[in-house]
């Protein structure tokens, strides 16, 4: 088998990825096999199942080419783990969300009725803030009145993980699944 990453094709939906902060858990593969979409089975690294709290900013969002205003930038932070699919014997390393959160309800709307995501629009914020720690990044969202958050401090400068690495697992996954 060999892997494979999506070809390049017009896209419904273009922006860009920044301030990611990403924590992986490892998880009891019973705790997914029923969330598993039809015709993809859970992909382990190491023999590990994991799940990932990803918190990012959107930033210059488009729909099919067009800007949408008050709609081009904004916070996410999704709950996700990691599947593949076997297509004439290539490996299609994806995701699968369990729940996306974003501010605005017209963003969960639409993602909800075109793609039957798992969006909640939910009050949110974040902040990137460099102390004598390092660098702070953190999402924040409202859940029946209590404020959650997601936070991670950056310490030395950016790398690209080693190829065999757990880091290079998680973040090879290039395609989407959904039941």
């Amino acid at each position: 088998m060999r892997e494979t990453t999506p070809p390049e094709t017009s896209s419904f939906l273009t922006a860009r990825w920044l301030q990611l902060a990403m924590i992986n858990y490892e998880v009891d593969r019973l705790v997914l096999d029923a969330l598993v979409p039809h015709g993809t089975q859970l992909d382990f690294w190491g023999g590990k199942c994991f799940v990932s709290v990803v918190g990012f900013q959107f930033a210059d969002t488009r729909v099919l080419g067009c800007a949408i205003p008050f709609h081009c930038n904004f916070e996410e932070v999704n709950l996700r783990f990691y599947v593949k699919r076997i297509v004439e014997g290539e490996v299609r390393r994806g995701v699968v969300f369990i729940k996306e959160i974003v501010p605005r309800r017209a963003i969960a709307w639409a993602a909800n009725a075109l793609y039957h995501e798992h969006y909640v629009a939910l009050p949110m914020s974040h902040d990137d803030a460099a102390g004598s720690g390092g660098r702070t990044v953190s999402y924040r969202w409202r859940h029946r009145g209590e404020w959650c958050r997601l936070a991670v401090t950056l310490d030395g400068e950016p790398l690209l993980p080693d190829e065999r690495s757990e880091e290079a697992f998680i973040t090879e996954h290039y395609w989407g699944y959904a039941a």
